[in-house]
């Protein structure tokens, strides 16, 4: 029996802070060795940090990077253990994407990566570029200053695996896990055993599953040990990596470690046995058929052995099993962990949120109000790097420190309710037992004064003086009054986060909050440089039905029980007057549901729908409920005003990335922000299938008998449709 003890690990970096990731580094090998493990894999790219981006375009980036690991070898730290390294690598002035293998301070093999993610959120090939030569290894100059440390001119650079006297290693990287001609399938047909991913993956709501299963079924078909390591955290930009760092063998996984946290390394280990991989894999006749006549991989021989023999007492790790988090509680611990880490690394003293006591609002103020419990919790389990950093940012005195998550929210949280003459005592009310629960420092501003000033001032200029709709006045008098509200509250808020530390004798600044969430962005329904305009924003990329799941989930998980009133109540931006016969709703202003605003994004996005498309499959799912005319009718009418008020997403506050169909402009979704409004080709196209589909009798007949099924009010609120008149809605509500 050949058994090994491997090691992986979650960690916290930060790009282009070299100290902070040299550390982290150092620290997660430390632990490793501890732990008696022969192999210790990192994230990728773990010296820089992931999220350099054009960062990686400086010669600088990349000298440093060879300074650290110089550290690395120069202190012993490799001895005894093999180290997977992620750094930028440049061969023959192409930069490439590497995991540097080191073993006793000498370095076995530099692996650049072959397939580079440049989808979604990932831009690889414009840093970095492919290797693509896989039939051989090169001979890679070491600098001077490594070399010396080394002892060694070259190093094999290239596509290969190691071969020790008792065990086969190699490398995937990251986006190769998740290809379809993947460098593991060969490298196993070599007998190669075990395999380290070392992975910059984000979060995304619902898409951890796919990772596990991606490494379950790799080794379920290939048979194998999977050492799987991960970034956590912030690194600097809109992105939270969330660990989760594995190890797999057989299709079994024997160890996983946390998917959202706020420590800064996580190092997880397990004892593996490689000879129940080689009789897995020996049990499956096509597998030694194709191993039989594969095709030959290069490799580098190295005299040394990793296994340790069979001891009484060594028992290989047992699989486990795996955890997932329900959508809810990733929208609670991932924007909790992210909103931390920026906190810290900005040396900001804290948040400020406008408060309205809406759904979205409440909804990123119960994500603080998390952050703050998981803050304490982890100071009990005693984690000194996060009681330094809360005593740092609450500014406690003479060895006191949290021990209480609202006396923590009260140093570190002030929540603002502006409210005006078209506020509801409701939203006030609701705000304030929200403040009170979370332990926010809690404002209530009249904001009423300041938008009289403003008319005033109008007035005073023109000669005239803008009325509500609801009093006779017309649309555009109507969309300005309603933005002079929107606009003050950020004024206001900027203002009093840059100057109520100060007020209360404290030393730095606040963030503000914003809290527009993704359906709100696709549609447009936001006013330009509103609330929706803050620092960051940790909703901004979850859908207003994801939101109310969580607030449903939070007033009873996070003990928030004023969020299910919050919930309960109907969206409204209470931008108008309130009358016995008129109340504002955000999905009669919009001319459509929240509901049908996310199937629209999945269409637009995840599906790549354009409104011909997207007419087309809306008329498959909402046969029987919608006649063609109608669902053309609402088609237009999104991309309408998506193309409208595309502009606004290039002002966009830096949000959470947490859905796939996020509009998110900087790069996420990257598209023109100046549209034709009116389609007229598009258009065009779907007023001619509409007039095709209504001569087909066979279409029309099924949709006639379903829609006297379906009319009622009911059915279609119950199906994903809403009942708001396309025409009903303010035009120009948003701008």
């Amino acid at each position: 029996m050949r058994l090994l003890r491997v090691a992986t690990c979650n960690l916290n970096q930060w790009a282009m802070d070299f100290d902070t990731n040299l550390r982290n580094v150092k620290e997660s090998i430390a632990r490793a060795k501890a732990a008696g493990a022969a192999v210790r894999v990192g994230p990728e790219l773990e010296l820089t940090g992931y999220g350099c981006e054009d960062h990686f375009l400086e010669q600088d980036t990349a000298a440093h990077a060879w300074e650290c690991l110089k550290d690395i070898l120069s202190c012993g730290h490799t001895d005894g253990i093999l180290c997977s390294i992620g750094m930028p690598v440049i061969f023959k002035s192409v930069r490439y994407n590497c995991q540097v293998f080191c073993l006793n301070s000498k370095i076995v093999l530099i692996r650049p990566k072959m397939s580079l993610a440049n989808d979604g959120n990932y831009r690889e090939f414009r840093w970095f570029s492919a290797w693509t030569f896989k039939d051989e290894l090169v001979d890679f100059q070491l600098p001077d200053d490594v070399s010396e440390i080394t002892s060694q001119d070259t190093v094999p650079f290239g596509f290969g695996y190691i071969q020790f006297l008792d065990v086969s290693l190699a490398a995937e990287t990251c986006e190769e896990l998740f290809t379809a001609n993947a460098p593991r399938i060969d490298l196993a047909l070599n007998g190669v055993e075990v395999f380290v991913n070392a992975s910059g993956s984000h979060h995304q709501l619902r898409k951890l599953n796919l990772r596990i299963d991606s490494m379950r079924n790799a080794t379920l078909l290939c048979g194998g040990v999977y050492m799987y390591a991960n970034h956590q955290g912030c690194d600097g930009g809109r992105l939270y990596y969330d660990g989760c760092c594995c190890i797999v063998v057989n299709g079994d996984v024997v160890a996983q470690g946390s998917q959202f946290s706020l420590k800064d390394v996580e190092v997880l280990d397990a004892l593996v046995d490689l000879d129940a991989v080689s009789s897995y894999r020996a049990s499956v006749s096509s597998f030694r058929e194709q191993a039989s006549h594969r095709r030959n991989i290069p490799f580098v021989k190295v005299p040394y052995k990793l296994c340790k023999p069979f001891q009484s007492g060594m028992i290989p790790t047992g699989p486990v099993e795996v955890t997932y988090h329900c959508p809810e509680e990733e929208i609670a611990f991932g924007p909790s962990c992210w909103l931390w880490d920026y906190l810290r690394r900005s040396r900001a003293s804290g948040f400020l949120l406008p408060l309205s006591g809406g759904a979205d609002s409440s909804s990123v103020a119960a994500i603080v109000g998390c952050m703050c419990q998981l803050v304490i919790k982890d100071i009990e389990k005693g984690d000194e790097q996060v009681k330094g950093d809360a005593i740092r940012i609450g500014q406690y005195k003479n060895g006191e420190f949290p021990t209480d998550s609202r006396e923590l929210a009260k140093r570190l949280f002030y929540t603002v309710y502006m409210g005006t003459e078209n506020s509801s005592e409701g939203t006030r009310s609701r705000a304030k037992r929200l403040a009170e629960e979370i332990g926010s420092f809690h404002l209530d501003v009249p904001i009423d004064s300041v938008v009289s000033a403003f008319l005033c001032l109008f007035e005073r200029l023109t000669g005239k003086r803008p009325c509500y709709k609801v009093d006779g006045g017309s649309d555009t008098e109507n969309l300005g009054l309603q933005n002079i509200q929107a606009r003050i509250r950020m004024v206001l808020a900027f203002m009093m986060a840059s100057l109520m530390p100060w007020v209360h004798n404290k030393s730095g600044f606040y963030l503000v909050l914003g809290s527009s969430n993704v359906d709100e962005g696709l549609r447009g329904y936001l006013t330009k440089y509103d609330c929706s305009s803050a620092d960051i924003n940790p909703i901004g990329s979850v859908s207003k039905q994801d939101l109310r799941s969580f607030l449903r989930w939070a007033a009873i998980h996070l003990q928030y029980s004023s969020l299910a009133e919050v919930e309960a109540a109907p969206p409204t931006a209470e931008l108008e007057p309130i009358r016995t016969n008129y109340n504002q709703l955000d999905e009669v202003d919009m001319g459509m549901t929240y509901e049908e605003l996310s199937i629209y994004g999945r269409l637009r996005k995840i599906f790549r729908c354009g409104p011909v498309s997207m007419f087309q499959n809306l008329c498959h799912r909402w046969c029987g409920r919608l006649s063609p005319s109608e669902v053309a009718d609402k088609v237009k009418h999104f991309f309408k005003y998506y193309a409208i008020n595309r502009h606004k997403m290039t002002v966009l506050t830096p949000s959470y990335h947490a859905e796939s169909y996020s509009p998110e402009d900087n790069r996420f979704d990257l598209r023109q922000f100046l549209y034709n409004t009116r389609w007229p080709y598009q258009f065009r196209k779907i007023d001619e299938l509409v007039q095709e589909m209504d001569k087909d009798s066979k279409w029309e007949n099924s949709a006639e008998r379903q829609l006297s099924e379906h009319r009622d009010v009911g059915s279609a609120q119950g199906s994903g449709m809403g009942v708001v008149a396309v025409g009903s809605a303010n035009p120009n509500v948003g701008f």
